[in-house]
Parts: C-alpha cells; sequence; structure tokens
C-alpha cells in the first residue's frame, strides 16, 4: 500500500508541474484495480502532491522564486510590445491590482477552484501569486480543497459499484 500511495504522491507532484499529466484519471485507474487502499490516503498523498507542486507557481508569481534565466522574459519598452501582448500586460496588470484591492475574492475564488477545478487551479495559483496571497492561507486553501476533491473522486468507484448490486 505504502508503494502505491508514494505513486501517487509522485504523479499527484508531477500533474501539478506538467499539466498535461491527469491525475484524476490516475485516481480512477488506481481505486479500480488497487481497492483495498482506502480513499482517505489517496485523498492526503494527491492533496500534498498536487499543492507541493503547485508552491513553484506561486512561489515564482510572487517573486519569491528565482527563476533561471531562460524561463524569464527580456522586458521590452512599452513602445517595442505588440499590441497584442500590451493589451494582455495592461489586463494582467489589472487583475493583480484587483485581487489586491479585494483579498477575500481571490481567497474564495482559490477555495472554489481548488475543490470545483473552475477557474482552472493553476490559473488562480498563480493568481494568487501576483495577488501576494500569505503562503499559510494558500497551501491551508489549497490541500483543504484538493484533499475535498480527490477524496471524493477516489471514494466514487466504490460508491457508484454499490448502486449496481442487484
Amino acid at each position: 500500500m505504502l508503494g502505491w500511495l508514494c505513486l501517487t504522491f509522485s504523479v499527484a507532484f508531477g500533474s501539478a508541474l506538467v499539466p498535461l499529466i491527469s491525475i484524476e484519471i490516475f485516481v480512477i485507474g488506481l481505486v479500480t484495480q488497487q481497492p483495498g487502499i482506502s480513499w482517505w490516503w489517496i485523498g492526503i498523498a494527491v492533496a500534498v502532491g498536487q499543492v507541493l507542486g503547485k508552491m513553484f507557481y506561486f512561489l515564482a508569481a510572487r517573486g519569491s522564486l528565482r527563476l533561471p534565466s531562460f524561463l524569464k522574459r527580456e522586458e521590452k519598452p512599452a513602445k517595442a510590445l505588440s499590441p497584442w501582448r500590451l493589451k494582455w500586460k495592461t489586463r494582467l496588470e489589472w487583475v493583480r491590482v484587483r485581487c489586491h484591492r479585494h483579498p477575500h475574492w481571490m481567497f474564495g475564488t482559490h477555495a472554489v477552484s481548488s475543490v470545483v477545478g473552475l477557474p482552472p487551479f493553476m490559473f488562480t495559483t498563480v493568481l494568487a501569486g501576483l495577488a501576494g496571497m500569505s503562503s499559510w492561507l494558500f497551501i491551508s486553501t489549497s490541500v483543504a480543497g484538493r484533499f475535498a476533491r480527490f477524496s471524493a473522486l477516489a471514494a466514487s468507484p466504490a460508491a457508484v459499484a454499490g448502486w449496481w448490486v442487484h
């Protein structure tokens, strides 16, 4: 069981860094193939792995994590930016200012996103960093929401299987 939980943690961590990896599909596959693993433990492994992986994005957006030079964009003067880039840079700044002005909106949006997935959790993670959300609030909200989401997902095959018993 411990090996499966370590693998679950690793896949969750990886899916947090590389959004093309689907932890949802992994969890459904795991609980159908290994029904002896408690949904509770799966929820914890996924929540901790996901939040630790997302911390890189959160800290980078907040400016607390130094990115390698190949990941940084060179700042161009406003005149040198294309109209499209200038438009998006202006919108991003508008969102950042709005989040600073209304921190409870960011908390609520991030809490809903961590459970439901809409708006996308990756987006609200970066936005939380840009808005300057405290690390403690980010971690506690994310772990609680991700635990609720993936515990329910891990418990769902057993619940659905109970409906089909004759």
